[in-house]
């Protein structure tokens, strides 16, 4: 019991994320709280004790959005990562190994059109976790202009974790080359370059589009 607002409204947050702990389980994985870190699902946890704050506000609205995001969130990391991770341990490299990441990746753009994510959060999966929260980020920056981020697609071409990766990351970069400034597409084609032969050949996927890449940044750069 407590006479203090503030303290009753940390007190009913901290006890949705306890129940968000007991319904989620080992499907949620990591989040601090007061400085304590409790086995949550990234920022999950925290969107569902929020939206169980808001809607003891009687701001139902804000409720159903946090809720909306939290659900997203933990859509997003758990089946789509795990799938990937499931294929890609599972099959040798081949073609058919190729398709069926695709069609995971599919998902993941498919789950961002249809769910709002937090750019925040993206962009820590893509810099921060793991290789298959990687690649659930690069395809959900695909499909969603608002959580795309220049720089951090750049560094995942430059230090590819894998050739689906860094193909990924290029296609990401491809799709936001009519966003960039000079200095942007000059740093795009440097980096390309700079993988085209130590990194892949021309019989690759990658270098295919590496051209296309290139082609479009020196149009670009030819109409300023």
């Amino acid at each position: 019991m407590t006479q203090n607002g503030t303290g009753t409204g940390v007190l009913l947050a901290f006890g949705g994320v306890l129940l968000v702990l007991a319904l989620l389980g080992d499907r949620i994985e990591s989040f601090e709280f007061g400085g304590a870190t409790l086995k949550l699902r990234a920022a999950a946890a925290e969107r569902f004790a929020l939206a169980e704050e808001s809607e003891r506000q009687g701001d139902t609205a804000m409720a159903g959005q946090l809720r909306a995001e939290a659900q997203a969130l933990l859509d997003a990391a758990g089946p789509i990562a795990a799938d990937y991770r499931s294929v890609r341990g599972s099959m040798r490299p081949s073609p058919d190994r190729t398709r069926a990441m695709e069609e995971v990746v599919s998902r993941a753009r498919r789950l961002s059109e249809e769910q709002p994510f937090e750019p925040a959060e993206v962009l820590r999966w893509l810099r921060e976790g793991s290789d298959e929260e990687r690649v659930t980020a690069l395809a959900m920056m695909q499909a969603s202009r608002e959580l795309r981020d220049f720089e951090a697609a750049l560094a995942v071409i430059a230090h590819s974790r894998s050739p689906f990766e860094q193909y990924h990351a290029m296609l990401l970069t491809a799709q936001m080359i009519d966003d960039l400034d000079a200095t942007q597409l000059g740093r795009l084609a440097e980096v390309i370059r700079s993988q085209r032969g130590p990194r892949f050949r021309r019989d690759a996927d990658r270098w295919w589009l590496s051209e296309d890449i290139l082609r479009r940044v020196e149009g670009r750069s030819g109409t300023r």
